[in-house]
């Protein structure tokens, strides 16, 4: 018998917090959830993550950090290896969904327990938020 590993897609994701509040896209499953999207072959990480923010809300983003890695169950036989990165922007410009998603919001820290999302996407940016303050001293 032959060994043969699991495969299934990558996404990346970007937490971006401007003026204290998270931005988040809601999808079709009425899920809140990060910008970003699959990762091709021969695609850097993080250009590919500042193209999809760029394309998804038409924001400029500067990629950071790694933040976490997870395995995202969406339904049987729909797994996804989801990376979170920080990432920070400098427009004040509104964020403007794309046709990808129904929806865009900014939420503060506090807001997001309660959210629809995903534990991990919230873990990423509770992180975030975390070294966020702890850079500012």
């Amino acid at each position: 018998m032959t060994y043969r590993a699991h495969a299934f897609p990558v996404s990346i994701k970007g937490v971006i917090v401007r003026d204290g509040r998270v931005l988040l896209l809601r999808n079709e499953r009425d899920e809140w959830e990060l910008p970003g999207g699959k990762l091709e072959p021969g695609e850097d990480p993080p250009d590919r993550l500042a193209q999809e923010i760029l394309e998804e809300v038409g924001w400029e983003a500067a990629v950071g950090p790694i933040l976490d890695s997870w395995q995202y169950h969406i339904r049987e036989g729909a797994d996804v290896l989801i990376v979170t990165y920080g990432a920070t922007v400098t427009t004040d410009k509104p964020p403007v969904a794309s046709h990808e998603h129904k929806q865009v919001g900014l939420f503060k820290e506090d807001e997001v327990p309660e959210l629809n999302m995903p534990s991990g996407y919230k873990r990423s940016i509770a992180n975030w938020f975390a070294r966020l303050r702890n850079s500012m001293g």
